[in-house]
């Protein structure tokens, strides 16, 4: 088995895409996959190419990738999941509001926590 190649390729499980890497701002440093906790990335073979998303569905949406990257969100980016990208419409205004934005319509809730 010495001297023989060896070839990956990535388990077709869901169309997942956590982390997206922009090829023109990326420079291959691979600092991200060595901060990634749960080894989602693997480095690519050529040089000064983005790594590979190999194992998308064990991401924990942490962004350590992303802190760890040198360039930021001009090399890559964290894609939630629609579930943790709370938004709704108004049916008065029309206006789209999301969580934490600083004009939030709703009322705050001072209700105490369940025991």
């Amino acid at each position: 088995m010495v001297g023989q190649k060896a070839y990956y390729a990535p388990p077709l499980v869901t169309p997942n895409k956590p982390v997206i890497f922009y090829e023109e701002a990326c420079n291959g440093c691979n600092l991200c996959v060595e901060a990634c906790m749960m080894d989602v990335l693997l480095p690519n073979t050529e040089k000064k190419k983005p790594p590979i998303v190999a194992y998308p569905d064990e991401c924990w949406y942490c962004g350590c990738c992303l802190m760890e990257c040198p360039k930021g969100d001009d090399a890559m980016a964290v894609k939630y999941p629609i579930m943790h990208n709370a938004r709704w419409k108004d049916p008065k205004t029309g206006k789209h509001y999301r969580l934490g934005m600083p004009d939030n319509p709703l009322p705050p809730n001072l209700r105490p926590p369940v025991e």
